[in-house]
């Protein structure tokens, strides 16, 4: 998987990360580190477009969740930790909506994925681009 990233403006500046390949286990990490060098540069909204990435297996739930977490200013979950990972996302989605995390364009897959763990319910999810950008 290669990660590309790009800026928009909108009412204010939005960091895009696209993804291209799969989002497994092999890449998941260069995810979470391509995100938090974005934030550490002062990106502060993060659209992650997904319209190239025709999978994602639990490490990419993971790698979603840790930024989830990473915007919010929180730890994110311990890599190495496996389940404890998993058990943040159901806090989260009580949470309510991500104001500074975004998706575009999954993949159907990858959308099955998102619904599946309930992402859907704190994760905003866009088809189009000048409206993802819009909404932050």
């Amino acid at each position: 998987m290669n990660v590309t990233v790009s800026q928009a403006q909108g009412r204010v500046p939005v960091t895009i990360l696209q993804t291209h390949g799969d989002l497994d286990a092999a890449s998941y990490r260069a995810l979470i580190e391509m995100a938090q060098e974005e934030w550490r540069a002062g990106a502060s909204n993060l659209l992650l477009d997904l319209s190239d990435t025709p999978y994602m297996s639990s490490s990419g739930v993971v790698a979603l969740q840790s930024i989830a977490a990473l915007v919010r200013d929180e730890d994110p979950p311990d890599l190495e930790a496996g389940w404890d990972a998993f058990h943040s996302i159901a806090r989260d989605r009580d949470e309510g909506l991500q104001p500074h995390f975004k998706l575009l364009n999954p993949q159907p897959r990858v959308a099955r994925v998102l619904e599946m763990v309930g992402f859907t319910r704190f994760l905003e999810v866009y088809s189009d681009l000048e409206a993802a950008v819009a909404s932050f």
